[in-house]
């Protein structure tokens, strides 16, 4: 029985990247590397968003829409789906119920990307970028807590200046 360090600052992660099958297609994004190595210096909490709201897997794609002056969270399949309410406030909840000293989420995603997901007009076309809903929540809520996409950990470097920003923000945060 492998025993979990609660000194270890805690540390959500979009819970595909972790190798559970939650994405909309039924798959996964298993990043072995960078959860090994991050497992070394913090606690790690899977999170993932649309399922914790209550989206199947598999499910219709879902993406990010301007609408009436906001970004809002529409279903593919039916764009009077809006489920922008539900991710706010699960982020909410989420951010007051663990203590997090970081997060690590999956980029493109329209709930949890972090300036790289795709935002569409209410016609369908393609006009920027944004951040998701999830993750846009936490980032107003907390702009200080160190929050990044995995593939912005790719490098060793840029792991370890992350584990850095982690540490500190758990450090003063105590």
């Amino acid at each position: 029985m492998e025993l979990v360090n609660k000194k270890l600052p805690l540390v959500a992660i979009s819970s595909c990247l972790t190798g559970q099958a939650v994405r909309y297609d039924g798959l996964h994004k298993f990043t072995p590397l960078l959860i090994h190595s991050l497992a070394q210096k913090v606690r790690l909490l899977p999170v993932c968003p649309e399922t914790a709201i209550g989206l199947s897997v598999p499910r219709n794609k879902i993406q990010l829409t301007y609408q009436q002056d906001q970004v809002k969270v529409l279903d593919t399949a039916d764009l009077t789906c809006d489920l922008t309410d539900l991710l706010r406030d699960y982020a909410l909840d989420f951010i007051k119920e663990h203590k997090l000293s970081g997060l690590v989420l999956q980029e493109k995603s329209p709930s949890c990307g972090v300036n790289n997901c795709k935002l569409f007009n209410i016609h369908g076309q393609k006009i920027g970028y944004h951040s998701g809903v999830f993750a846009a929540t936490i980032i107003k809520t907390q702009p200080q807590l160190p929050i990044c996409c995995a593939i912005d950990l790719q490098h060793d470097l840029t792991k370890i200046e992350f584990i850095k920003k982690i540490q500190s923000y758990a450090q003063y945060n105590t």
